[in-house]
């Protein structure tokens, strides 16, 4: 009997994730994951100088390194990634359901981010940085239209993505209906908000999250309509505005001293 179309798109699917791999590069970044024990690692190129540097590290995950000419570094990076002399080729993580990531902890208000469209590396690295300082439970972003792991993310985050829980869902706002049902409280983030972050963000533990859509256009029709209330943080002036990477910041700090 022959599958139907859906079965085989389905399996054609998870044979492309199963072969899926990506390769992290610089000291930092590959550090932290060869010390991640989540981390499936497959193979790791260093110079003998960063060999040397990230011995300890080596040791841990008992990975045998190859180690490599600085004048011809073998892994496929893009033309002009700063390696440092290390380049790590891994599985990406998998951090498990949107529910089990978002449950909250006894005694501290439980708070995620949620991006639309937010395509840009080197700006989900830097909310990934942000939302593991400020102790959010997960960043979560469409797994169409967004940034995937990468090893310029990784570079960016600056060790967070191996901590961070960085959860890729089918439909945004889907997830964010299920975040309501947990009794998250659904705040988006635009210039044009009808109230500030500040009046937005309920005193008390409920549980809140923070909807950034991408740079220029902001959050799609759908996403914002799905949002309880539509935020602004409020600028000097009138004029002026962040970059989301700096809007996430700002946000968590907001709603972690209220």
């Amino acid at each position: 009997m022959k599958k139907p179309k859906w079965v085989i798109e389905k399996e054609r699917g998870k044979r492309a994730a199963a072969a899926e791999t990506v390769w992290l590069f610089g000291l930092h970044a590959v550090r932290d994951a060869l010390m991640n024990p989540a981390r499936q690692r497959l193979r790791l190129v260093v110079t003998k100088n960063a060999a040397d540097k990230l011995a300890d590290a080596i040791a841990e995950a008992a990975i045998e390194p190859e180690i490599a000419d600085p004048r011809k570094f073998p892994a496929p990076l893009d033309p002009g990634s700063v390696h440092q002399g290390a380049a790590l080729e891994v599985k990406p993580l998998h951090w498990g359901s949107l529910e089990e990531r978002c449950m909250g902890v006894p005694g501290r208000r439980p708070v995620v981010l949620l991006l639309d469209r937010v395509s840009d590396p080197h700006n989900v690295g830097a909310v990934l940085r942000s939302a593991e300082v400020f102790g959010a439970l997960a960043v979560i972003a469409p797994a169409r239209h967004s940034a995937p792991e990468t090893g310029a993310l990784a570079k960016t985050a600056s060790g967070a993505l191996e901590r961070q829980p960085y959860l890729r869902v089918t439909n945004l706002s889907d997830a964010m209906e299920r975040l309501r049902a947990m009794g998250y409280l659904l705040i988006g983030l635009d210039g044009e908000g009808e109230c500030t972050l500040a009046e937005a963000v309920p005193t008390g533990g409920q549980a809140v999250a923070l909807v950034l859509g991408a740079e220029g256009p902001g959050m799609r029709e759908k996403t914002r309509e799905t949002c309880d209330l539509v935020a602004r943080i409020p600028a000097a002036g009138g004029f002026g505005s962040l970059n989301v990477s700096n809007a996430a910041a700002v946000s968590l700090y907001a709603t972690a001293r209220a």
